[in-house]
């Protein structure tokens, strides 16, 4: 990361993931198990998702590696869309068990 611009970016994006699967509770240990938990589960396809998207790009550049700041920007931005996801589906009651 090179400007001051690149890393600001990159920490709001951090906040934005970390948001995006904030659980509010009624506590805040609550609050913090469920958000853990919601990232625990989110995680691994979140991660495969963008493996793949890497190594759709690295291909596409002819072998040329992406820098680790790039990677997990794109995991941020991925788990930022799959906190969304699973926040719609979550408190429209379509994934609360009965």
């Amino acid at each position: 990361m090179q400007s001051i611009k690149e890393k600001v970016s990159f920490y709001l994006t951090a906040a934005g993931y970390l948001l995006f699967n904030l659980r509010p509770a009624s506590d805040l240990t609550l609050t913090v198990q469920s958000t853990l938990w919601q990232i625990l589960q989110t995680a691994p396809f979140v991660a495969g998702i963008t493996w793949f998207v890497i190594a759709l790009l690295q291909y596409m550049a002819d072998g040329e590696k992406v820098p680790w700041e790039r990677r997990f920007r794109l995991f941020f931005t991925i788990g930022i869309l799959a906190g969304l996801v699973y926040a719609i589906i979550e408190y429209t009651g379509k994934g609360v068990g009965q």
